[in-house]
């Protein structure tokens, strides 16, 4: 196995089979008292000692079989924590199992887990915590292997106050009285199916679910649980038009849960429990592509996982090509060329923030003392998109490159995967083809900064009306204003608003004067969807329409889905006039802001980490 430069733990020595969990979530202290075993094998003779990643725990013991172990912790590292070095009292040969046990407390500040007071909940009469461990900061919360190539399975017990619902990233296993505390209730937890340690999900708060098909149920605060029914009702088809493309879903449960705002991402594709944005709840389910998005990871990603992040492309590029074969099974080859467009100007924005020669934009990034959550970015999805795509091109279509898809699944599933693994498999399926693939431009695909060597011609159908409709508003003089009209707009999908959106984006400035005739003639202001609206406002502070300022600020503190929030305020800060204020309000929040996002918008906007007081 290649070594993982984002982990500390012995990954070429010895790998974790299984983990037994109990945990006491701890709301007073915001902390978990934990005890975990690990099921591990030696994978050389004379085995001794193992290295674990933690991050912030306070490890309390250690026993090997039941033994005590003698343990030291490493020495902190900015990001990838502590090591917990463990001398086992014997020696195992190759294909031995040892269980090592260890107890431990989270801390306060664990990067895994956000501790919500009730007043940051809708109910706001209990507390809620709920972890997010992609990609490297479920050593925050569990002392493990915390690296992708690593797979287990894992059996949990977990104790919280007995007005509070618990949900994990796994089957439910049944729950009674905590036998230690009858004001506490233990819920059970089951998942039988290897998966790495970034997958481990725990959420605990006021929870309700509502049926949404065979298999699913939509958990969220009763506040939201009917309006994420409704959303999500296209759940089971999605899962079905999944499983025509590539083979039955192995996970059991396919439920989802919907968070509170702070949730940093659009969606995370936790086995057994998609954890969803409320930002999705927009009542025009225009925003269904995340669901399609996190239920093809239970493929691209969860079944065949990146073996480390710096192949995150396999997981991404893949999920994203199978979520737009979705979207083609259930609307039209069409609309999938039209969000291939859109993901093509995602990926130009990208490229745009990080700068063109920056080495974080290839596809395969060097991520030697690269924090993962400082290299997220569309990259992954929207240039392996493009690759995949470009190869469909090449090879004979989208039915004959699935062949490819569903072939790759097959012969990686349960294990990880290198790009190198990939890319032999895909010469090897259409190794009558060979003389084809030889002609890529690997090198400029794969290890490049930039925009991609190739630009695949995707069919404009429907984004024709959206382009048409930007270079009027570009190119219009102020004499031609009085031709826009409301009608403009009518018949435009939600997805094609996005797009028009995006490509005034990818413009020049437009004047403040036609900013306002916008908003006058198509009432923009008044668009819950938030795709809409955070391009929208972008828009109005980048055209320097003050009025703007305090919705963009709202919008970029009321949640906290990082697609969202950074840009927001990246825009605000840009604004000369407004880049205090930006800063105030960041400040003013921060506290209440996920731990990650607090930490990238600090560097987004140049505040010292240390600096919480207001200005």
């Amino acid at each position: 196995m290649s070594s993982d430069p984002c982990s500390f733990s012995c990954v070429t020595r010895c790998v974790t089979r299984h983990l037994n969990l109990t945990l006491r979530v701890d709301f007073d202290r915001r902390v978990i008292r934990a005890k975990v075993e690990l099921t591990v094998e030696a994978l050389e003779d004379r085995f001794s000692a193992l290295t674990l990643d933690t991050k912030d725990l306070q490890v309390v013991s250690v026993t090997a079989n039941g033994q005590a172990a003698s343990f030291t912790m490493g020495p902190k590292h900015s990001f990838k924590g502590t090591p917990l070095d463990i001398t086992l009292p014997f020696d195992l040969s190759r294909g031995q199992h040892v269980i090592v046990e260890v107890t431990y407390e989270t801390s306060p500040s664990a990067s895994a887990l956000q501790w919500l007071s009730p007043e940051q909940t809708a109910g706001r009469k209990q507390p809620y915590l709920f972890s997010q461990c992609q990609a490297h900061h479920c050593r925050s919360m569990i002392p493990c292997q915390d690296s992708p190539c690593v797979k287990h399975t894992y059996y949990a017990q977990v104790s919280v106050p007995k007005d509070l619902v618990t949900v994990m990233s796994a089957v439910r296993d049944g729950q009674e009285v905590d036998p230690q505390d009858n004001n506490r209730v233990l819920y059970r937890f089951r998942q039988t199916v290897p998966m790495p340690s970034y997958l481990m999900a725990i959420a605990v708060g006021a929870l309700e679910s509502r049926e949404i098909g065979p298999r699913s149920r939509v958990w969220s605060e009763k506040e939201f649980v009917d309006k994420a029914a409704f959303e999500f009702s296209e759940t089971e088809a999605m899962l079905k038009a999944a499983e025509d493309l590539v083979g039955p879903y192995v996970w059991g449960r396919y439920d989802i849960l919907v968070l509170p705002p702070s949730f940093p991402y659009g969606g995370m594709e936790n086995p057994c429990l998609t954890y969803a944005t409320p930002t999705l709840l927009a009542g025009d389910k225009s925003l269904s592509n995340v669901i399609a998005h996190e239920i093809s990871h239970s493929w691209t990603g969860n079944l065949v996982t990146n073996k480390t992040w710096e192949h995150f492309w396999l997981n991404e590029g893949h999920t994203v090509y199978l979520e737009r074969m979705i979207g083609r099974s259930l609307v039209s080859e069409q609309f999938r060329q039209f969000k291939a467009m859109g993901g093509w100007k995602d990926l130009q924005d990208s490229v745009n923030t990080f700068g063109a020669n920056n080495v974080l934009t290839n596809l395969v990034p060097s991520l030697q003392d690269v924090d993962p959550d400082e290299a997220f970015s569309s990259v992954p999805y929207e240039k392996g998109f493009a690759l995949l795509y470009h190869l469909e091109e090449l090879m004979g279509g989208p039915e004959v490159f699935m062949g490819f898809v569903r072939s790759y699944i097959q012969m990686f599933a349960y294990g990880s995967v290198t790009t190198d693994e990939w890319k032999n498999h895909l010469f090897s399926y259409f190794k009558d083809q060979v003389d084809i693939l030889n002609k890529v431009d690997w090198n400029a695909w794969m290890f490049t900064p930039g925009m991609p060597p190739v630009k695949p011609q995707y069919d404009t159908t429907l984004a024709d009306a959206c382009i048409s409709l930007s270079q009027r508003w570009v190119k219009a003089k102020d004499q031609d204003l009085s031709s826009f009209k409301e009608s403009d707009v009518k018949t435009l999908s939600s997805h094609q608003l996005i797009e028009f959106l995006s490509l005034l984006l990818q413009e020049d400035p437009i004047s403040l004067t036609r900013v306002k005739k916008m908003q006058e003639v198509y009432n923009l202001n008044a668009i819950m969807n938030s795709e809409i609206r955070f391009r929208w406002l972008r828009l109005c502070v980048r055209s320097r329409w003050e009025e703007a300022v305090p919705m963009a600020l709202k919008m970029a503190t009321e949640q906290g889905r990082m697609k969202y929030t950074r840009p927001l305020f990246r825009e605000i800060f840009n604004y000369e006039k407004y880049r205090d204020e930006a800063v105030r309000v960041f400040v003013a929040h921060r506290a209440a802001m996920h731990p990650v996002t607090s930490g990238l918008v600090a560097k987004d906007l140049q505040v010292d980490a240390s600096k919480t007081t207001s200005l």
